[in-house]
């Protein structure tokens, strides 16, 4: 019997990591990397995923960056072949890529044109492609050699937004417009949930499995007001720190998970369990 940390080791896999550039991507490739996955951290940011890459690299890890337009699925087939070319395989990609409007204290100004009344229609369409569309080409474009090597995980991540509404209240401020999370956020995090179901089920008896995770709030410079209200909901009174959904990625990437697909793993500090 193998010993149950050998389960979690990624020796030998290579990892498409998209949205790279991002607050929980960049974490999300470097935990593959140092789990001994061979990682293409891709992004739209192409100068941050090179800047990403290189810093593994000097770490002893390998990794090399992709520029990716997940919208384009010219963008995303290179994006795969990137990785083949590199490494010559694909076995896991985490499909982090997303608009997700922030509320620190250096974007919250701008969020108070979200209401949905007005919502813009080119917008919302622009969301709808990065969020689901842009999940629904890379995952064709990764499942071509996941079927050849029948093996492959893929990972989408969702959001407690996709699970339940947003409580608008966090956003409010005295003396402030009224700002909003807008519509487009819910809905394409629970159309993830949709599509992680469907690319179970449809490779069904095959090696390829499918499997969502739903992170909570991650404390990015959020001001005082936005973080005790948000604590207050969680029932661990506080939002996450950006390396607590590592463990949880590293798991569903790996084979220690591999009795796991169609399900959806939340990690949101108990928010969803009141």
């Amino acid at each position: 019997m193998s010993d149950i940390f050998d389960k979690f080791k990624m020796n030998g896999q290579v990892a498409v990591v998209t949205g790279a550039a991002g607050l929980l991507g960049r974490q999300f490739s470097r935990t593959l990397a140092q789990a001994g996955a061979a990682v293409v951290a891709a992004d739209l940011n192409g100068a941050v995923v090179e800047q990403l890459a290189a810093e593994l690299q000097a770490e002893g890890l390998t990794a090399v960056p992709a520029q990716v337009d997940v919208t384009d699925p010219r963008s995303t087939e290179a994006m795969v072949e990137t990785a083949l070319k590199a490494f010559g395989r694909l076995d896991v990609l985490v499909c982090s890529a997303a608009m997700d409007p922030k509320f620190d204290s250096a974007n919250q100004s701008r969020q108070s044109a979200n209401a949905f009344e007005t919502y813009p229609l080119e917008a919302w369409r622009q969301a709808l492609d990065v969020n689901l569309t842009g999940l629904f080409l890379c995952a064709q474009a990764a499942v071509k050699p996941m079927i050849a090597q029948d093996h492959g995980v893929i990972i989408n991540i969702c959001s407690t937004y996709g699970l339940v509404g947003p409580d608008q209240r966090l956003y409010e401020r005295p003396g402030q417009p009224k700002q909003y999370k807008p519509v487009f956020y819910s809905v394409t995090k629970a159309g993830v949930l949709g599509l992680t179901r469907y690319l179970a089920t449809y490779y069904a008896g095959t090696g390829i499995r499918a499997n969502a995770l739903t992170p909570g709030g991650v404390y990015n410079n959020h001001d005082e007001t936005f973080t005790k209200a948000y604590s207050a909901r969680a029932v661990l009174g506080r939002m996450a720190r950006q390396d607590e959904m590592n463990g949880a990625i590293l798991f569903l990437a790996s084979d220690a998970s591999t009795y796991m697909t169609g399900a959806n793993l939340v990690v949101d500090g108990g928010w969803t369990a009141w």
